[in-house]
């Protein structure tokens, strides 16, 4: 057995609380400067001379393609990686091997796909999400240059997390640090000193998600990994394929839905002015500044209750979900609350415009309440999927979004106007906390009833 198979046996021995902050900070500490290289790219396009406003306008409608094209790589990482770490945890390494193998197979095709598409088509899509005459051909720049990297940012946010489920959270950590830092510092350089405007932010952040996943690959392909990609497992398996898309499914829906909200919310909000189109881009930015530290967290704890789940231990599954609504729920709360209060000191990091900050100071109250209960249905709705649960994880993903936020985007602003579009996305985001909430609550017993027993 390789001896590297402590870090993988801390899940189910550690004491959970030490064990979940170990596993969790160092993802979170990695996406904290992961959204660093999503936010830099705004904050220096938006201070660009003259062009400032408009061009953050154009980025903005480029983020819907760009979560959808990236939500791809969450059926493999969020839905093949805790299948591999249930797996780990029930002593079938060779099942672990092949979920992996099969995986990078499937996000190097989905890589291929997801980038063609979206080139043939990138006008129209533009225009569908709110691109205007002044903004498009900022958005055609930037997603031009963007999508040639596409490749790399599926291998390296797809097959991080399996990473994550060997117990290394650390080595994972270090792959998005290496890609988030040389874009900080590639920014300015290709945005400034060599006058590349947008095309020079997507140039800096294809060539930093390349050296990131060259960090993954390097990492899997190596000795070091308990659980390595091998050749051997790199042929397609129906029922590993299969089983990855039904719980991946979930997760793919939830980010996708995000793009499909993002096409509904611009193309609203065009209808007002593109400065609301702006203002949108930084109201967003704003919610990613909760929801990626909540995703670094779920990435530190969905290994640990997987594997004990695999493992047949239900007080750590219990112990572990506890632990992780607890932080999630009050880091979220806290943060929302902070920006609620101060938006116009969040719009003066991303813009000197006056009006744009006084935009974003009149909407973001509005936008953001609520989601100041959003750490509830994160910590449950990744729990489903830690879990195995796809169907309920489906339905959760789609109820955010699809079944609340798009036809309250659509209706709302009939009787409310641009305010409406606004509350849209308040509403949306309490119920459906409060629903998933009270159906996990109703769920996670019998789960845990019927749970493996392997111990």
């Amino acid at each position: 057995m390789n001896q590297n198979n402590k870090y993988e046996e801390r899940l189910g021995t550690e004491r959970m609380l030490p064990l979940v902050f170990k596993m969790a900070l160092p993802a979170v500490a990695a996406q904290f400067v992961n959204l660093l290289y999503n936010l830099v790219d705004r904050i220096y396009i938006g201070h660009i001379p003259e062009i400032g406003t408009d061009a953050l306008a154009g980025v903005g409608v480029t983020t819907s393609v760009i979560i959808l094209i990236s939500a791809f790589s969450s059926i493999v990482g969020a839905g093949g990686s805790p299948l591999a770490a249930i797996a780990l945890g029930q002593g079938d390494r060779v099942r672990a091997g092949e979920i992996l193998g099969n995986g990078f197979v499937l996000l190097v095709l989905l890589a291929l796909l997801t980038s063609s598409i979206a080139y043939a088509f990138m006008k129209p899509i533009l225009l569908l999400t709110g691109a205007s005459e002044n903004t498009l051909p900022y958005a055609v720049d930037y997603l031009s240059v963007y999508l040639l990297g596409t490749v790399f940012v599926e291998i390296s946010t797809g097959l991080n997390t399996f990473i994550n489920c060997q117990g290394r959270p650390t080595i994972a950590m270090y792959s998005v640090l290496v890609g988030a830092l040389l874009n900080i510092i590639l920014d300015p350089i290709f945005i400034f000193v060599l006058d590349m405007g947008v095309k020079g932010a997507a140039l800096a952040t294809i060539i930093s998600q390349a050296c990131s996943a060259a960090w993954v690959l390097g990492f899997l392909f190596s000795g070091k990994a308990t659980l390595p990609l091998e050749r051997r497992y790199m042929k397609a398996d129906k029922k590993i394929i299969l089983s990855m898309l039904a719980l991946g499914i979930s997760p793919f829906v939830m980010a996708s839905t995000e793009s499909l909200v993002g096409f509904v919310l611009n193309g609203s909000l065009e209808r007002f002015g593109d400065i609301h189109v702006s203002a949108l881009a930084i109201l967003q930015s704003a919610m990613q500044i909760a929801s990626v530290p909540l995703t670094g967290f779920a990435q530190g704890f969905v290994p640990i209750a997987s594997y004990n789940y695999g493992h047949g231990d239900k007080q750590r599954v219990k112990d572990c979900f506890r632990i992780a609504l607890i932080v999630m729920f009050s880091f979220n709360f806290v943060l929302m609350i902070f920006m609620m209060c101060f938006p116009a000191l969040v719009a003066a990091a991303f813009t000197d415009d006056a009006r744009l900050i006084e935009t974003v100071r009149r909407t973001m109250p509005l936008f953001l309440a609520g989601m100041t209960i959003f750490g509830l249905q994160r910590t449950c709705q990744n729990m489903f999927v830690a879990l195995g649960q796809a169907k309920i994880s489906i339905f959760i993903a789609l109820l955010r979004k699809v079944i609340l936020l798009i036809p309250l985007a659509l209706l709302l602003p009939h009787f409310m106007g641009v305010r409406g579009v606004y509350a849209a996305e308040a509403i949306s985001d309490a119920i459906a906390a409060i629903c998933c909430t009270l159906l996990f609550a109703w769920q996670f017993p019998k789960v845990l009833k019927h749970m493996p027993t392997n111990k």
